[in-house]
């Protein structure tokens, strides 16, 4: 925590001005600025046998017995003869130990200090402040995040302290070239936002687009993240994410040694990054601690064509049924004639209602105590589901159709909203339109896909554009001594990052 002496009655005041106002008027400046809460403190006592005081702090935010072994106790025993003009040196070179001690030359820049959890110290009529650092904020301990688990590898997550996550990249990526620019955002929260990069790989293009974009906001407060986020994506109002997103220092470091830039927010345990490819949401940390380069292959398939079959499946069954049931089986055409006889609603209701249904259940299921988690999936998906197709209000079809495509839905946690959506689309796009209505709108969605950039990287690379060397992390990953290069479509210095291995 920080601790600051002396603040003016106003932060215009001048800094020639400031050793002509007494201690009081200092104090009366702080306490009016702050609306007399009741967590400033001010306390007054003698230093350095002769010098009044005055100290200005956070109550709940310093480490007070720091603050009075460290500071207070130092001040008040040194007995050294000291100039008035050399006192704030003399403290803060010889006395005050503790933290990185600043000279202030005006009350703004102390008030600035205070709300960043510092100290501030000042020295009646010396006309300047000394502010240092014994802030003790609390944080979550450091812990595998509950969204990115891993069978081996690291298991270290960000949390809340922008401090902490720093700490761990600094940790992994032990280079002078590690660059990281903080600033505040938020015109009432002062939020911290950390922009890191490799200075010898990211492009100096992106790095400044990024720092442009993150100077410009304006808003009352940043709360998370996802603030920043939304002033990040080109197109704001786009379906798809345009910002990469993780939780653990390890894929971070990673992203860097690509040629990314990432954003921390002092507060959110979520790392943003830019550039950011869609097939990133493909790739997890499994994939290069754990498996095998063919075992890496299928799973990748495998969770592309989850997805597919998430977003098309409902579409199509509706649409069959609707209008080209003629392309079924016999067998298979009989087996669904029967179970949807005397079912009220069309195809189309009958699929939107599921959907629409284990919506809401997984919503409740979110926001209800997790004692009761557990019994409502029990009661909802099996009791209610079962209940529904026996009283003949949907069929067991389609309630299987709608409950396979949920659970395949999060194959890629990080797009599962998207996908939802998406899925949503197609369903009603096969029960208007059938089969070729899916086809349109197919061909539409990779048009607007193809169409999307995120500073300077194509949002389908490495397939569109074809970009051959990035293909060896794509769906097919090869071995990681074939990687030698870094993604050419993202924009870095450094193309080789692979000499011998």
């Amino acid at each position: 925590m920080y601790c600051f002496f002396y603040f003016p009655q106003n932060n215009t005041i001048r800094k020639d001005d400031l050793d002509k106002l007494t201690n009081k008027e200092i104090k009366s400046i702080f306490v009016d600025k702050f609306h007399n809460s009741t967590d400033f403190k001010v306390r007054e006592f003698v230093s350095l046998q002769k010098f009044d005081s005055i100290l200005f702090f956070f109550d709940n935010i310093v480490d007070v017995k720091r603050l009075d072994k460290e500071v207070i106790e130092k001040l008040m025993q040194d007995s050294q003869e000291v100039a008035v003009d050399d006192i704030v040196n003399y403290a803060c070179r010889c006395c005050i130990t503790v933290g990185q001690g600043e000279i202030l030359d005006t009350v703004s820049d102390a008030v600035e200090k205070l709300l960043n959890g510092f100290c501030v110290l000042y020295f009646n009529k010396c006309g300047k402040f000394l502010c240092f650092d014994v802030k003790n904020f609390q944080s979550r301990s450091i812990a595998e995040p509950p969204t990115s688990a891993v069978l081996k590898g690291p298991r270290e997550g960000f949390n809340e302290s922008i401090a902490t996550n720093i700490m761990l990249l600094r940790k992994r990526l032990k280079n002078s070239d590690l660059v990281i620019s903080q600033m505040p955002v938020g015109k009432y929260s002062q939020t911290q936002v950390a922009i890191v990069y490799i200075d010898s790989i990211a492009s100096d293009e992106v790095v400044n687009k990024v720092s442009k974009k993150i100077q410009e906001i304006d808003i009352d407060g940043i709360i998370d993240s996802f603030y920043i986020q939304k002033a990040l994506e080109e197109r704001s109002y786009s379906l798809f994410q345009q910002v990469g997103t993780a939780e653990k220092p390890d894929v971070i470091m990673s992203k860097l040694l690509e040629g990314r830039v990432a954003i921390i927010v002092d507060g959110s345990p979520i790392v943003l990054t830019v550039p950011y490819l869609l097939i990133e949401d493909l790739q997890s940390s499994n994939d290069y601690y754990f498996a095998r380069a063919p075992r890496v292959t299928f799973l990748r398939l495998l969770r592309m064509f989850g997805i597919l079959i998430a977003i098309y499946l409902p579409g199509i069954y509706v649409a069959v049924q609707v209008f080209h049931y003629k392309v079924l089986p016999y067998k298979f055409l009989v087996t669904i004639t029967n179970a949807t006889l005397g079912i009220p609603f069309t195809p189309l209701v009958e699929i939107l209602f599921i959907i629409l249904l284990f919506e809401g259940l997984t919503e409740a299921s979110l926001r209800m105590p997790s004692y009761l988690g557990l019994a409502l999936s029990i009661v909802g998906a099996l009791i209610l589901g079962d209940t529904a197709v026996n009283a003949g209000l949907v069929s067991s079809p389609a309630v299987m159709i709608v409950a396979l495509t949920g659970v395949l839905l999060f194959t890629v946690p990080d797009q599962e909203a998207q996908l939802s959506i998406l899925r949503l689309i197609f369903t009603l796009v096969g029960g208007i339109l059938g089969l070729y209505g899916i086809i349109c709108a197919s061909v539409f969605l990779i048009a607007y896909l193809t169409n999307l950039d995120s500073y300077g990287t194509p949002f389908l690379a490495p397939y569109a554009p074809n970009v051959r060397e990035d293909k060896k992390d794509g769906f097919r990953r090869y071995d990681l001594r074939a990687m030698k290069y870094r993604p050419k479509s993202i924009p870095n210095k450094n193309k080789i990052r692979l000499k011998k291995l």
